[in-house]
Parts: C-alpha cells; structure tokens; sequence
C-alpha cells in the first residue's frame, strides 16, 4: 500500500520552493533590467558628455578664429597707420626723423602681427620670459601693482 501519509515538514518544503524559484526569478528579472537601465543611463552620460566637449571645442574653435581675425585687423590698421603717418608727417629735421621712426615702428609692428599672429606672439613671449626669467618675474609684479592700485580705486 502506499505510504499516503504526509510529511508536514517534506510538504512545506514543495510549497516553498516554487514561491522561492518564483522570487529568484523576479529578483534575477529586477537585476537584468536595473543592469540595462543603468548601461543605457551610462551610455547616454557618455554620448552627452562627447557631445558636450565638442561643443566646447567648436566654441574655443571659433574664439580662436576671432581672435586671430581681430589680430590681423589689428595688424592691418598699424600698418596703415605707419603708411599715413609716413605720408603726412613732416620728412626732415628732428620731427621728421622721429615720425619717420614711429611710421617704421608701427608698419614692422603689422608685418608682425600679419606674419606671426597670437601663436606666434605667444611662442615668442615664452621664449623671452625663458632668456630673461627674473626681469619677467619683475614685469609681472609691476604689471600685478598697477593693477591692484587701479582696481582699488
């Protein structure tokens, strides 16, 4: 005969492991989809983040280009301003030699900025503070003095 007597311990434990797989499952579920919300989540971070920093290199992009313009318009009227004082100053005498000095000074100013830029400037100023640091540590103070005073007032 077979034994039709029930086992209340052997019993719970066949209730039991269904609910228990069940729970494994929707916690295994909860799991996959949290991973994928989160990598989807990370990939957007990412994508927004690329997107971002190339905005940001399109916008230093253009003030650099701004800047080299407003430098060659810079470096143009210096040079049409060396032209005009050239033109229009007196040619002889002690007035003559000093205007004709400024004239050259600012039409080589120009041809500077035309040729070298604000890379150039900057390559160049670096070089210079490189030769000679002290006097540039000193330039620099000064520089900081004057500024400080004007500010406060």
């Amino acid at each position: 005969m077979a034994n039709t007597t029930q086992n209340p311990k052997g019993n719970q434990e066949n209730r039991s492991n269904p609910t228990m797989e069940k729970a494994k499952d929707v916690a295994s579920q909860a799991y996959d989809k949290a991973k994928d919300v989160a990598g989807q989540a990370y990939d957007k971070a990412k994508d927004t983040a690329s997107s971002v920093g190339g905005m940001v290199s399109n916008a230093a992009s253009q003030v650099g280009k701004t800047a080299e313009n407003l430098t060659s318009s810079a470096a143009s009227g210096l040079r049409n301003l060396g032209d005009t004082i050239r033109e229009n100053a007196p040619h002889e005498g002690m007035l003559g030699n000093a205007s004709q000095a400024v004239a050259n000074s600012l039409r080589d100013s120009g041809r500077y900025l035309e040729e070298a830029g604000l890379s150039g400037i900057g390559e160049d100023l670096t070089e210079m503070i490189r030769r000679n640091p002290v006097p540039a540590v000193l330039v620099g103070v000064g520089i900081g003095f004057l500024l400080g005073r004007v500010l406060r007032s």
